[in-house]
């Protein structure tokens, strides 16, 4: 399992706090639903994945190079985005990493399984074609960072806002959620196929932690406090 740097992760626990505070307060009036998830178990859903998304399920292993401008930056990617790149830097050999992928269970497991509750509860043929778009947009977005992993910008879940609200307005909040998150993750893994293991690497390549995480989680938040402002 990844150690991440407490600094960092302690701030985003913060922040993360901070933007549930309102949202506990409109799930006990009962004011936020996600299709046919009510009020307290988005809550719950919502209150689970930061916890969780310290939690990796082991994948599989790859080898990756180990750039040698990693051991002069090493430190500030760590300070940057909250993980022990210079501890992770003795893994492996000089020049290559015995990369270990990891599902993550706070922003891969509980979304993907809360997106097939939904499909399954109706289908929805205008989320998953967002969820296209939405996966090309993270393709191209993404980057692989030496040493960090897949990063995902924080905000391109608030592209299906509008193709959301223009496309069915009337189910807004639950196609946001199954198209931005299905997408952001879906991206990931085309990003990680995509990787040119013989020129980039990291220790861990942590689908839906580290730097996707954010993205993924802001994204969740985002629809479901549309879900409150939309009837």
């Amino acid at each position: 399992m990844r150690a991440y740097v407490n600094r960092k992760g302690l701030r985003d626990y913060i922040i993360y706090t901070l933007a549930l505070l309102p949202i506990a307060m409109l799930c006990y009036k009962q004011q936020l639903t996600l299709g046919p998830i009510s009020s307290y178990p988005l809550f719950l859903i919502l209150f689970l994945m930061p916890i969780a998304s310290n939690i990796e399920i082991p994948l599989t292993k790859i080898r990756t190079r180990k750039n040698q401008h990693m051991h002069r930056d090493a430190l500030l990617l760590e300070e940057t985005y909250g993980v022990p790149v210079v501890n992770e830097l003795t893994t492996g050999t000089n020049l290559i990493y015995d990369t270990k992928i990891t599902l993550n269970v706070g922003g891969f497991v509980i979304p993907i399984l809360t997106i097939l509750y939904l499909l399954a509860s109706e289908m929805d043929f205008v989320a998953l074609e967002i969820m296209l778009i939405v996966l090309v947009v993270v393709a191209l977005l993404a980057d692989f960072v030496d040493g960090v992993g897949i990063v995902i910008p924080a905000y391109v879940g608030i592209f299906t806002i509008p193709l959301a609200l223009i496309l069915a307005p009337q189910n807004a909040a639950t196609i946001i959620f199954i198209a931005g998150t299905g997408g952001i993750i879906a991206g990931s893994v085309a990003s990680l196929m995509a990787l040119k293991r013989e020129e980039k690497g990291s220790a861990y390549i942590d689908i839906g932690g580290a730097a996707c995480f954010q993205a993924i989680y802001v994204t969740i938040l985002l629809a479901a406090l549309i879900s409150g402002f939309i009837p």
